[in-house]
């Protein structure tokens, strides 16, 4: 009998995945776990400030809701990608009563398994994969920004070309720039399919008064580039500070424009996956077809919840007493890092969202020595700006959601461990 040769499964696996890694939030997670013994044992159990996700339950007549929807007749069939009918309706109710955008919840509207899932769809909607780097479509993505967005562009078979976001620009790329740069560099700017606005923004925090959307609706319309807006934390915003907005508010953004909207941070209900895109017809057209090969439809109790959740006032009034202690939280590290040594100057508190963007000392030249230097040291976990783009270096970001006696505990262990701005 022929001797069979051992299967070469990695010979397989597509030239777009072999070399990249699991998300960055993974990769972090597992070196946490591979330091725990060693860190417990020395009394430095990890305290993770990583993930961006809330730490409490979700609001309890929520979580009443969706009990008592269990025993519903036809909620655990299937539903459709698009999302129901009922559920499609109240995103455009919400659209109205929040930013005062009308939709048509029959073409404009669609569900998403998480706003994740539905821009990694989206990307795929509009790239053509090609083999040549100079011949591939482009993709305009925030520098710092979402770590998955450069990954999902790349897997569709697309380029992400960094707009950076930088101190000096006010966190607000300069859309013309970045074309001629890109054309400087060699590339044609006619494959520019696209660009990613993420206000109020992950990791930095910032937020885009409104004519910035004004000049970028303007700039699409003139270069015919979709405007993708991922506005997951639009509803995270503190006491005082303008609510932010919808790019769909902009006069013809609609004909330009698709927007996506998460109910994970604002809910605490990150594990449900669950949110919706609204904008121009066509993109949400070619999202729902994506997404009908890859999804069958969110299950129809998380539909019937998120309904319940966007409509009902106890729940919106969680979200405003968790932003209230969002903003307690972002004051109480800020003054930590005071009390370490940092100059007042360079902490920048967000006006939104629970992220908090911390240069790292001067004495520090790489922001991953500096964040796996704290890990090992005083098991605190950071995550470096790098992992949000090129232009994330010298910083590392922290997600404010622990507990304050943790919080606390963070700051007294970077004193006694050294981790002080000021030179060794």
């Amino acid at each position: 009998m022929k001797t069979l040769s051992k299967p070469n499964i990695k010979s397989l696996v597509s030239d777009l995945c072999s070399e990249m890694q699991p998300y960055i939030m993974f990769r972090i997670a597992k070196r946490v776990l591979e330091l725990t013994p060693e860190l417990e044992a020395k009394g430095r159990k990890p305290l993770r400030m990583s993930i961006g996700a809330p730490t409490v339950a979700p609001p309890p007549v929520l979580l009443k809701k969706i009990t008592d929807l269990l025993a519903e007749p036809g909620i655990h069939s299937y539903s459709v990608p698009e999302g129901e009918p009922f559920f499609r309706q109240a995103v455009a109710k919400r659209m109205k009563t929040r930013f005062g955008v009308d939709v048509d919840w029959k073409t404009e509207v669609c569900s998403l398994v998480g706003s994740k899932e539905g821009l990694a769809a989206m990307f795929r909607g509009v790239i053509t994969p090609k083999d040549d780097i100079m011949e591939k479509d482009i993709i305009l993505t925030p520098d710092p920004g979402y770590a998955s967005y450069a990954d999902a562009i790349k897997i569709a078979g697309g380029l992400a070309y960094s707009m950076p976001l930088t101190p000096e620009n006010n966190y607000l790329p300069d859309m013309q720039r970045t074309l001629q740069e890109l054309t400087n560099r060699g590339y044609n700017s006619n494959l520019v399919k696209a660009l990613i606005l993420n206000y109020p923004s992950n990791p930095i925090g910032a937020t885009a008064p409104f004519s910035y959307y004004e000049d970028v609706v303007r700039f699409a319309r003139e270069h015919n580039i979709l405007v993708i807006s991922d506005n997951a934390y639009s509803e995270m915003v503190f006491a005082g500070e303008p609510k932010p907005p919808s790019i769909l508010e902009v006069a013809g953004a609609r004909d330009i424009a698709v927007e996506f909207h998460s109910l994970s941070k604002p809910y605490a209900i990150t594990g449900w996956r669950i949110g919706f895109a609204v904008g121009n017809a066509d993109a949400i057209n070619v999202l729902n077809t994506v997404k009908s090969t890859m999804d069958s439809g969110l299950w129809k109790v998380l539909q019937k919840a998120a309904v319940f959740a966007i409509e009902s006032p106890l729940c919106e009034q969680f979200v405003t007493d968790m932003n209230k202690v969002y903003e307690g939280k972002q004051k109480l590290m800020k003054q930590g890092f005071l009390e370490l040594g940092w100059p007042e100057e360079t902490l920048n508190l967000p006006k939104a969202t629970f992220y908090f963007w911390v240069p790292i000392p001067p004495r520090y030249t790489s922001c991953e020595t500096f964040a796996t230097e704290v890990l090992e040291t005083s098991g605190v976990v950071l995550v470096p700006g790098t992992a949000f783009g090129k232009y994330g270096e010298g910083f590392v970001r922290l997600s404010l959601v622990n507990p304050d006696d943790e919080m606390k505990e963070v700051i007294q262990r970077l004193k006694t461990d050294g981790f002080t701005y000021q030179p060794a």
